[in-house]
């Protein structure tokens, strides 16, 4: 059982600040990483493998610094987002190299094993440059899996899987997190992340926003502020009769449509068809102006 533990992290280059002190546990299950693209993940991992220092705080495994620690790297398998690996190499040549690199005692068997567990062992002779994204993904995760680590850092690894591929890694990763290993993996896809992660941690633009699992983050989410863009036949009349119903927080017309803004979510979308019908107004259009993942994780990082 193994605990990373970042404490008051941050890392920057130049000017440019990618993490701003974040704090969080990853302990032994399954913990999904989530946030937009650009929100700092990859530098969160990078930090994590001990192949990235921070620039501030410290990042330990039980207590130890992971940072140049040799003892750390034969303990953490990590499968990096970049998609440049050695492509005249084919795939059993490559997992072989890494099996011999931690000095295994039977470096054959374990990068036998290893293929197996990521269904590769048909496209194992083939040349690394042959394979499709998804097969590269699949031979990444063997050569992070073959020394048989207590941590596995994976940094968006279902991209460009199909539904098959994406399948087999959910149910390894899965059986993974039941074994007691420490898996944390990102994603900016929440359902994604939903399927098989214990915990959620959310960051957006190098910042801790949220973190608990999938009710708890959904929960967060779908009480923020909504934002809606309507237009019908008549805005002013609809106005005033959202107004006093108080089902929306604040409502705005401006260049032809109506801005409302609604906390209670559940409320507004039930009353907006009373009310339109009742004011014998009809509704052209009723568009979220703020759905986009961005904006969701914009609202965690306000809250935090």
């Amino acid at each position: 059982m193994s605990t990373l533990q970042l404490n008051a992290v941050s890392r920057w280059y130049g000017n440019v600040v990618a993490v701003n002190d974040v704090t969080m546990t990853i302990g032994p299950g399954v913990t999904g990483l989530l946030g937009p693209n650009g929100a700092g993940k990859s530098t969160l991992i990078g930090m994590m493998s001990g192949f990235l220092p921070p620039s501030a705080g410290t990042v330990t495994l039980d207590g130890e610094p992971v940072t140049g620690a040799p003892e750390y790297y034969r303990r953490v398998g990590m499968v990096p987002e970049a998609e440049a690996m050695y492509d005249l190499l084919t795939g059993w040549e490559f997992v072989l190299a890494n099996a011999r690199l931690h000095k295994l005692p039977n470096p054959q068997a374990a990068a036998g094993n290893a293929i197996d567990l990521v269904d590769m062992r048909e496209a194992a002779g083939r040349p690394i440059g042959k394979y499709s994204k998804g097969m590269k993904q699949r031979i990444k995760m063997a050569t992070a899996l073959v020394h048989e680590p207590d941590i596995l850092l994976l940094d968006e690894p279902f991209n460009g899987m199909d539904p098959r591929q994406r399948m087999h890694l959910m149910e390894l990763l899965t059986e993974l997190g039941k074994a007691g290993k420490t898996v944390l993996f990102s994603s900016h896809i929440l359902e994604e992340v939903q399927e098989i992660a214990n915990t959620i941690e959310v960051v957006v633009s190098g910042r801790h926003a949220a973190s608990g699992d999938f009710r708890s983050i959904r929960r967060l989410m779908t009480e923020r502020p909504h934002q809606y863009v309507i237009r019908s036949s008549d805005d002013r009349a609809l106005a005033a009769a959202i107004i006093a119903d108080g089902s929306a927080d604040a409502v705005s017309l401006a260049q032809g449509v109506l801005d409302v803004q609604a906390v209670d979510f559940g409320r507004f979308v039930h009353a907006l068809p009373r009310l339109a019908t009742t004011s014998k107004v009809r509704l052209l259009e009723v568009t979220p102006a703020d759905e986009s993942l961005e904006s969701v994780f914009s609202y965690l990082v306000a809250r935090s």
